[in-house]
Parts: structure tokens; sequence; C-alpha cells
């Protein structure tokens, strides 16, 4: 058992529940990838069916994102989720139900994907806002390190084992073992102390909060452009690990093991990356977090150049580890600059600037390929990284963000005091002269924070 005094003290009763739900959800989103791309084939579906079925789920994650931040902040955060993760687990308990029970039609399953991607819409900006009024601004560093880690370790084990599990009993047993993920984790966060974040005062519409989170946006240089930049950079990585990797892979370094073994490198850094987050504090957090974008070129330019297995899986682990010095660094930026009770709203743009053309580079990526070949996408896909990099790294906002510190009277921030302290809008602490990004959401139906972390 845990001793909770050897707990950080930020590591509260909300941050560790959070934490909790999370690393469940994670396990078993990860398996439900697997299992839903096999259940689809299993039932005589193609190639182009499974790319269907993930369609369908993100289309309407897309759709109603922007809805689903606005309704985050106008009810409790907390029973948002728990209504989201419900609606997760119907779905995805129906889709475990039609595989075990015969051979589900492609619109069914397309339909109960899209039912996921409905629930993931409402869950995701709500859950966002929930983990930031669990902790103390000056220790949301190391705490949302040690979240992301548990959530991408989760993440990996879940993969490893769900690959497992369908070739062992099928995948409808391991749809059924996400579903009851979702219903573990609705009810860890039913258990959510909220009694310290303020009452949500009713706004003018689902319209004018969602105005006034544009606002929130724009007013912000920093926070438009990243989340423009990530628009592009999401979509290009994307376009390298669901099209270009496998195909280098299967042409030129021996087959879908090398590539498997890469992004196994890649989740082994993201885990290194966490960890070096919980001790490093760099005072300009979103220039630092953002020098570490670059290195996010380097995968592309590594298949481009057909490097061996081991150098490319050398290549994937540095790149998890800036990865996630990124995201941890964003979410940081976020917590310290964006209202609380305005949070959901600006995470549902994140999101939604995230989200938008991964589905476009995926699509194109392959006639990309025919039109100017693999190894020219490969390089141009780098050169968009880098480029777009160079050009938030000259907004002058994003040189003078600040971290600020923990309290000036020394004493440590709880979270109560952290939700209910005056929120400072962003500009006010830029000094002259100097955040999916946070908590990123596993296709197969949660959390946590905007895909580009």
């Amino acid at each position: 058992m845990v001793d909770a005094s050897r707990l950080p003290a930020w590591a509260g009763r909300n941050f560790s529940l959070l934490t909790g739900a999370s690393v469940l959800s994670a396990l078993g989103n990860s398996g439900a990838l697997v299992a839903s791309a096999f259940a689809v084939l299993a039932a005589g579906g193609s190639g182009t069916d499974v790319g269907l079925v993930a369609a369908a789920r993100t289309v309407p994650l897309v759709v109603f994102l922007l809805v689903g931040g606005a309704v985050a902040d106008r009810l409790p955060r907390q029973w948002v989720m728990v209504a989201a993760n419900a609606l997760n687990c119907l779905s995805q308990a129906l889709f475990a139900l039609l595989v075990l029970t015969g051979r589900p039609a492609l619109w069914e399953m397309a339909s109960l994907a899209a039912l996921g991607g409905t629930g993931q819409a409402f869950f995701a900006p709500a859950a966002s806002g929930m983990l930031l009024s669990a902790v103390p601004e000056g220790s949301s560093g190391p705490a949302f390190a040690v979240f992301r880690m548990g959530t991408n370790g989760a993440g990996i084990l879940g993969a490893a084992f769900g690959g497992a599990l369908v070739g062992a009993v099928g995948p409808g047993w391991v749809l059924a073992a996400d579903a009851a993920t979702f219903a573990a984790s609705g009810a860890l966060r039913a258990f959510l102390d909220v009694s310290h974040i303020p009452a949500r005062v009713p706004g003018e519409g689902v319209w004018a909060d969602l105005r006034e989170g544009w606002h929130e946006v724009v007013g912000r240089p920093w926070l438009w452009s990243v989340v423009l930049q990530f628009a592009v950079v999401n979509a290009v990585v994307a376009a390298g690990e669901s099209v270009y990797g496998p195909l280098v892979a299967e042409d030129r370094l021996g087959g879908a093991g090398a590539w498997g073994l890469a992004l196994a490198a890649f989740g082994v850094g993201t885990l290194a990356g966490g960890a070096l987050m919980t001790r490093l504090r760099p005072r300009r957090v979103l220039f630092a977090g953002l020098l570490c974008v670059l290195p996010l070129a380097a995968p592309s330019a590594a298949l481009a150049l057909a490097l061996p297995t081991a150098a490319l899986s050398a290549v994937m682990f540095a790149t998890g580890i800036s990865l996630e010095v990124f995201g941890v660094s964003w979410m940081t930026a976020l917590h310290q600059e964006i209202p609380e009770e305005k949070f959901s709203r600006v995470s549902s743009y994140d999101w939604l600037g995230s989200l938008a053309l991964v589905p476009v580079a995926t699509a194109v990526a392959g006639p990309v390929q025919d039109a100017v070949g693999r190894t020219a996408a490969l390089w141009g896909a780098s050169a968009l990284v880098v480029l777009l990099t160079v050009a938030v790294l000259c907004v002058p906002d994003v040189r003078r963000l600040h971290r600020r510190p923990a309290a000036t009277t020394g004493t440590s921030t709880t979270p109560a005091e952290a939700a209910l302290a005056p929120a400072v809008p962003g500009p006010a602490t830029v000094e002259p002269g100097f955040t999916t990004k946070g908590l990123g959401v596993p296709a197969g139906g949660e959390e946590t924070t905007s895909p580009a972390g």
C-alpha cells in the first residue's frame, strides 16, 4: 500500500483519481486500437474498411469538439467526464457484443465508432480543465510529467497485451475489456472532490461561450501560433507514422517488425522525457518547449535515408524525449496563462487545430508519394516541421513568456487556492523583451490532452 505521506504535496486526491482513471483508460484503449482493426478484417472487411471505421470516429470528434468545450465550461466538468465515459462504455460494449455474437456489418461498426468519437469530443476538453484544477500552478510541470508518464506507459503495455490477447482470445473480448475500463474510469471520476471549484455562472448561451473562447485564443499570439503550427506538424507526423513508416519498413528494413520496434523506442522515449520533466523547470517555458519540437523533423529524415532499424529506433527514442518535454511545457504554459473557468473552451480550440488536418494528411499521403516520390515527400515533411517551428520561435510572445514563481510568500499553493485565485490574462504576464500540447487522446476513444502532446 502506498504511504500517502511520501507522495509529493501536489499529488492530492483528485490528481491521484484522475491519473488512475487515465491509466486504466489508456490500457484498454491501446488494446482496442488493435482489436477494432482486426474485428473489421475478421468480418470480411478490407484495409479501406478499417480506414472508414477509424474515420467514423474522427469526424464527430472534430465536429463536436467546440461544443464539448463550451459545455464543459458551463456544466460541472466531473459529470461531463463521467457521462462521456458512460457513452464510450456503451459503444464499446455494443461493438464487443456484435463481434462476439456474429459478423457485424460495416455500417454497424462505423456507427458505434462515431458514437465513441462523440463521447470523446465532450470528454477531452472537460478532462483538460479538470486536471488543471487538480494541480497547484507552481507544481504543474512535474505533475503533468507524472500524469503523462502514467498514461504513456499504460499505452505501451496496453498495445502489447492487446495484440497478444487478440491473437489468443479474439478481438471481441479485448473490446469488452475496453468497455470495462471505461466503466471503471468513470466510477473513479465520480469520486472526485469538486468542492473547491467555483460554481459555473451560466452565460448568454453556447455560441456566446464559443465566441468568448475564440477571443481568448486569438488574443494570445503565443497560443494561436502554436495551435496553427501543430495543425500541420501533427498532420505530417501522422502521415509518416501511418503511411510512410510502414512502407519504408516493408521495402527497406525487412518488414513490420522493424517499424514496430521503432514505435516502441518512441514510446520508451516519452517515458524518459516525462522523467526528465519531473525535475526540469526551464524559465522560458514555452521557448524551451518549442526548441524541442525541432527534432520531430528527424523521423521523416531518417525514413528518407532508410537508416538501419537500430539507427531509426535511436532517432525515434530521442524524438519521444523531445516531444514529451514540449508536451509538459505546453500544459504548464496553459495552466499558468488561461483562466480556469475558460480552460475547456480554449482546450477545445487547441484540440480542433491539432486534429483537423490529420485525416486529410493520411488520405493524401499516398497520392503525394505517387506524384513526387516517397523520398521527396519525407524530406518535405521534415522541412515543414523545421520551417514552422522556426517561424513560431520568432513570435515575440513565445520568447517572452516566463514561468511565474510558485508563490511570493514561499509557502506552497494548494489545489483549492490555485483554482480560486484570480486568473491573470496571458499578456499581463509577458515581460517586455520574453501549452492537444498537453494531455493526448488515443484513437481508441479517450483522453487526455491535446494531440499535439
